[in-house]
């Protein structure tokens, strides 16, 4: 039993592994930051568009249901074609996108930037889960998707105080182009350094791309996984939208450390994912994942229900119920990367990547539904988004269980 469980767990990444994982974090944090520098230039946005919050709320939807849109419509393709020049194809779209933000000067064409680039970057993250699936044996997986996924937190860690600082000394415009010329040099290392990601297309290929986004999609295990993956996107995108307000009016921390909760909670996740990650791997993906489910929903139930709180606890609080949602996100993206045979991949994760974004949109609509505001600006029936946060996570694990029976090498 000891041999079984060492030998597999322990391989070591090549040099060439090491600089693929790089870059696909590297590419996972450009597309990443594009979508969190919309939330503090929020303030800055609407008086100089002379818009209001439910229009700038389009704004922001505009990305995730153009990005799932983008998904549905690519998934039938995602497996014809060589995986590093699909990925080229949608990070330069990606990059126009997000340069033709950083040039709009009214509100239409804030929203027309935004639709093109959730159309282009919407479609990375499946590529990048696809490429790192690959590449990358099962032994390797949960370490490689705990550094991809230190990118969600390196840019919560990053895009907030830069983005801020950028548009205080200029205006909301620079951080769109700031990003997309930071994140074209990162592309054109992938178009110098990456090998083509082809071996897929040496097995048999459908000749219909729409049949082979319908045989996808009917798989019962496919349909099990896209089901979790629902679940998760909408358990969070129910508390995230939220939490900025419910912190400040609820608990009582002022504006000027909000960015310090982020920050400590973003530095504490970029060094638990790969963490995470590792024990997935010697460990297996259900212990972890049960790990997660159990310390997040016990933080989130205390959280959601907390009255004044001081700096310092609630830093420690937030940072573990992070590291809780992490130790979900990780080994299911692991697991699920295992789950479609390679001639699939590219398919199974458009669809999941689509239905990720259309669930956090609805997830976010129903939110502002529950929650609302009294005349003081406290949040009240915050304590129901908890529950429902924990009901998507008891129901992602009862699925979790049946996955992990039926992974592909």
């Amino acid at each position: 039993m000891p041999t079984t469980i060492k030998s597999p767990a322990t391989p070591e990444f090549s040099r060439y592994q090491k600089i693929v994982v790089a870059l696909l974090a590297f590419l996972q944090f450009a597309v990443i930051l594009d979508f969190m520098i919309m939330s503090p230039l929020g303030a800055v946005i609407m008086p100089a568009l002379a818009i209001g919050p439910a229009q700038f709320g389009v704004v922001v939807s505009a990305y995730a249901f153009s990005a799932g849109i983008s998904g549905l419509l690519t998934a039938g393709f995602a497996d014809r074609y060589d995986r590093k020049k699909l990925l080229l194809f949608f990070y330069t779209g990606f990059i126009l996108g997000t340069v033709w933000c950083g040039l709009a000067q009214s509100y239409e064409a804030l929203v027309i930037a935004r639709i093109v680039t959730g159309l282009f970057g919407g479609v990375i993250g499946s590529v990048v889960l696809a490429i790192a699936t690959d590449l990358f044996a099962p032994a390797m997986r949960g370490r490689v998707m705990g550094l991809i996924q230190t990118a969600f937190a390196a840019s919560q860690v990053l895009g907030i105080p830069i983005s801020i600082y950028l548009s205080n000394h200029w205006d909301w415009h620079v951080p769109f182009l700031a990003l997309a010329g930071f994140g074209l040099v990162g592309g054109l290392i992938v178009a110098w350094q990456m090998a083509p990601v082809n071996a897929h297309l040496g097995k048999p290929q459908e000749h219909s791309p729409w049949m082979h986004l319908y045989h996808t999609v009917k798989v019962p295990h496919h349909l099990l996984a896209f089901a979790t993956t629902a679940l998760l996107t909408m358990g969070g995108f129910m508390l995230m939208p939220f939490s900025s307000a419910y912190i400040v009016n609820n608990l009582g921390i002022d504006m000027q450390h909000l960015p310090t909760v982020y920050l400590v909670t973003g530095i504490c996740t970029i060094f638990a994912g790969p963490m995470i990650g590792k024990i997935a791997d010697r460990r297996g993906k259900l212990p972890v994942f049960l790990f997660g489910t159990i310390v997040s929903t016990v933080t989130v139930l205390i959280y959601t229900h907390l009255g004044r709180i001081s700096l310092p606890v609630l830093i420690v609080l937030n940072a573990v119920m992070f590291v809780g949602i992490f130790s979900r996100m990780i080994p299911f993206q692991a697991l699920a990367a295992s789950i479609p045979p390679p001639t699939q991949r590219g398919a199974f994760n458009a669809i999941s990547a689509s239905l990720q974004q259309l669930a956090g949109g609805v997830a976010s609509v129903v939110a502002g539904h529950i929650v609302s505001q009294a005349a003081d600006g406290r949040l009240e029936h915050f304590d129901v988004i908890g529950y429902l946060m924990v009901a998507t996570s008891l129901g992602s694990l009862l699925l979790v269980r049946k996955l992990n029976q039926r992974a592909h090498p």
